[in-house]
């Protein structure tokens, strides 16, 4: 039950934010390794429709739903469909997330802050309570990918309510991985992604800091797929991730303010941001 997992054939695989980007992109990798059923979410119904149409009569079953999953009323309703006509997903990925790249004063409380927070932290929540407990009692090998970012792992100005929203994914995540352990459920891993900026729109504006370019999201989705079959604990892209973290830990603040700001240029990174338009 430990090893990797090889092709996904009989297996149930659901993706938010699956309408397009990364999330299309996990759905197509998902139907080239032969999924029996792969199950899309997203809010946005025209280009779900799109996507749902680009990955039929491949060999995949196609299930699409229109979900908010800033709306836990949503969530539960879409997952009692989903557990209707599909059955329980062997393999979740908790994809769907919003950026927003401002000071902190000026965030709007709702559109901006609730959102964030509702949709890149307690949606990864909210989605796995659904389904995990019949994961549990399934004893199928299953997999979870949570994705997170390396906001999460580092202050950064302008990402104040991001930062705070992709903090709380990891320590969820990551403890859920270690719960899993504990309670002897070792059919089910659980796999944090944590990356620097990804070529998709969403952080359109955004400069990668020194030696950390901006990834191309193909590249990038095909890693974490292998990661995901793998069941590795945590994944952090590019390599520039894990040195930041690493000379955090042992800088005083204010050396690691003067490496990353002047030198990495991280805290300059989102000067420029303008975000998906």
């Amino acid at each position: 039950m430990n090893s990797t997992i090889g092709s996904l054939a009989h297996a149930t695989v659901l993706i938010t934010g699956a309408a397009m980007g990364m999330g299309k992109m996990y759905a197509h990798l998902a139907v080239k390794d032969h999924a029996a059923h792969v199950i899309l979410w997203d809010i946005n119904a025209g280009l779900l429709e799109e996507a749902a149409a680009e990955l039929r009569g491949r060999g995949s079953e196609i299930h699409s739903y229109v979900v908010d999953v800033s709306q836990l009323e949503d969530i539960e309703a879409a997952a009692e469909k989903v557990r209707t006509d599909v059955g329980t997903p062997d393999i979740l990925i908790n994809n769907a997330g919003i950026v927003r790249g401002k000071y902190f004063w000026e965030h709007d409380q709702r559109s901006d802050i609730a959102a964030t927070m509702a949709i890149n932290a307690l949606a990864l929540m909210h989605v796995t309570r659904e389904f995990l407990p019949a994961m549990i009692d399934g004893g199928r090998t299953s997999r979870i990918v949570n994705v997170a970012s390396a906001a999460g792992l580092l202050a950064n100005p302008r990402m104040s309510v991001y930062s705070s929203s992709k903090w709380a994914a990891i320590g969820w995540s990551d403890s859920l991985r270690l719960e899993l352990a504990q309670a002897g459920h070792h059919h089910i891993k659980v796999t944090t992604f944590c990356p620097s900026y990804i070529k998709t729109g969403m952080f359109e504006g955004a400069r990668g800091p020194l030696l950390t370019p901006l990834m191309e999201p193909a590249a990038v989705t095909e890693r974490v797929w292998r990661a995901m079959k793998e069941g590795t604990p945590m994944l952090m892209m590019p390599w520039t991730v894990k040195l930041s973290t690493a000379l955090r830990g042992v800088l005083p603040v204010a050396a690691w303010d003067v490496v990353a700001g002047r030198v990495f240029g991280v805290y300059k990174s989102m000067e420029h941001f303008t975000g998906r338009k």
